[in-house]
């Protein structure tokens, strides 16, 4: 065995040890990969702990490079990944932390592997540092193709009814390792989870978890529908009290029973049929918990009604669900039924995901800019009729031929946007038969020349979505840029 190698595996066992706020993090070097919300936190982190820190980035950030600069984090900004190996090179890092976005053949992080370099992702850090108060949270991680940000703010907000302090955090904006720090600490953290920060999940243990459904998507990201299984089902890895699924959904089932569990952890499922023993679901208009009542085989609690949830426009079949599996995983923490109802009754919908805009030009308009994969499209295109679609985007690898195949009977007609217009082009024209297609060329006002195109579609009483079924960052910020330039759009036709 080589000096080189003796050196490498004492700094790999360094490193693995470190598995406390209160251990010795003082003069690890540590190489930060990415200079987005996620980056910035783990360098802070990391600053705090006394390591000397690098940050290697591309685009430039001014703000954030100055936070930087204040901290006392070093940084390394260039375009190209052969100039950032060359610097990550040589400053010969003990660890290397990963934002989400860097794919696992990311020639940075693929040189850190092969040269015995520890790579964590900031799931696993935080992990590693959630002692920094006495009072240790209990990680709730939820995730799934379609529904995880709902279904984190549920679940938040119905264990704070019960009593807990409690905040979402992970995928959902605020990153882990913010929550964390927070002084007071917290009882739960209800942590969402993208495929990306599953793929780096490292061994946790949450107390309870979900995926609430599984459609391809991100392909382009990690290489098959395979691989994109296995990342997602790792959420349910070491789960100490519920593991909690869509019954409807075979392949989260399957993510149960090959999952590597505690003893004693429960399978609870949800879903909108009548449910069995341990399970969570729908009797004649009343949603009911199976789960963790102790008479459950012939006994359950009545949460809400159905016709409480529209009132509150959350009775769309895939808002149902999420509220069912937030109900689950808020019951597994020992939140009262009567506390989960008064949640559920007071939650207030992100905007953005099924937003009614209301009646514009005599059509019906809703925001569902949120829809970023054909998953969460097909859910919100199965609550309608007569519908003016507007779709595209980045597509991420996935054929969305199917989708179309499904609901082209849905449709008046639909509104093409975004770069990968092509295959989404080819679908409809093979599904709609004559009915109009409209195609909108990239420009700074892409939505509003959609929103003109749809008003030109839709006949009295139609409903114009969008729900794009594709990324947005080929021609917004964001999907959240997305719906606020569609409803502008939307509030100028009035």
């Amino acid at each position: 065995m080589t000096v080189e190698n003796t050196h490498a595996e004492t700094v790999a066992a360094r490193v693995a040890a470190l598995t406390s706020w209160h251990a010795d993090w003082s003069r690890l070097r540590v190489a930060v990969l990415g200079l987005g919300v996620t980056g910035f936190s783990v360098a802070d982190t990391l600053v705090e702990l006394g390591a000397r820190v690098r940050v290697v980035y591309g685009a430039p950030d001014p703000d954030r490079e100055r936070l930087l600069d204040v901290i006392g984090s070093e940084r390394f900004a260039a375009s190209d990944d052969a100039a950032q190996l060359a610097d990550l090179v040589a400053f010969d890092p003990e660890l290397v932390v990963v934002s989400p976005g860097y794919r696992p053949d990311h020639p940075l992080t693929t040189w850190a592997a092969e040269n015995g370099v520890t790579v964590w992702g900031d799931i696993e850090l935080g992990w590693r540092l959630r002692d920094k108060t006495d009072r240790i949270a209990d990680w709730i991680c939820i995730t799934g193709t379609n529904g995880k940000t709902t279904t984190t703010q549920l679940t938040a907000h119905m264990l704070a009814a019960g009593g807990l302090r409690v905040t979402p955090a992970g995928n959902i904006g605020t990153p882990i390792l913010d929550a964390l720090r927070d002084p007071q600490g917290y009882d739960a953290l209800v942590v969402e989870l993208s495929s990306f920060q599953l793929e780096r999940l490292g061994q946790i243990s949450p107390y309870a978890s979900a995926c609430l459904n599984f459609a391809d998507d991100h392909l382009d990201w990690h290489g098959s529908a395979e691989a994109y299984w296995a990342a997602k089902a790792k959420v349910y890895d070491g789960t100490q009290v519920a593991c909690v699924y869509n019954r409807a959904d075979a392949a989260t089932e399957r993510m149960v029973e090959e999952a590597d569990v505690v003893e004693g952890a429960r399978a609870i499922s949800f879903g909108l049929d009548t449910p069995p023993p341990s399970g969570f679901g729908i009797v004649e208009g009343i949603l009911i918990d199976r789960g963790f009542h102790a008479e459950r085989r012939g006994e359950a609690f009545e949460l809400v009604t159905v016709d409480e949830l529209n009132e509150r426009d959350l009775a769309a079949p895939h808002m149902v669900q999420n509220v069912l599996a937030a109900a689950a995983l808020a019951r597994s923490r020992g939140v009262e039924p009567a506390e989960i109802a008064r949640a559920i009754l007071s939650f207030q919908p992100d905007p953005h995901r099924t937003q009614r805009l209301g009646e514009h030009a005599g059509a019906h308009w809703i925001d569902d800019s949120k829809a970023t994969n054909a998953h969460a499209a097909d859910a919100s295109l199965r609550a309608l009729t007569d519908v003016v679609w507007i779709v595209g985007g980045l597509l991420k690898g996935v054929d969305i031929e199917q989708l179309v195949a499904t609901h082209a009977h849905r449709l008046r007609g639909a509104v093409v946007i975004g770069v990968d217009r092509a295959p989404v082009l080819a679908a409809l024209r093979a599904h709609l038969g004559e009915r109009p297609i409209a195609e909108i060329d990239a420009s700074d006002a892409v939505m509003a020349a959609a929103v003109a195109a749809a008003v030109s579609i839709a006949q009295p009483g139609d409903t114009v979505l969008l729900s794009p079924a594709a990324a947005s960052m080929d021609q917004f910020e964001s999907y959240s840029d997305r719906g606020r330039q569609f409803q502008a759009a939307v509030t100028e036709l009035g």
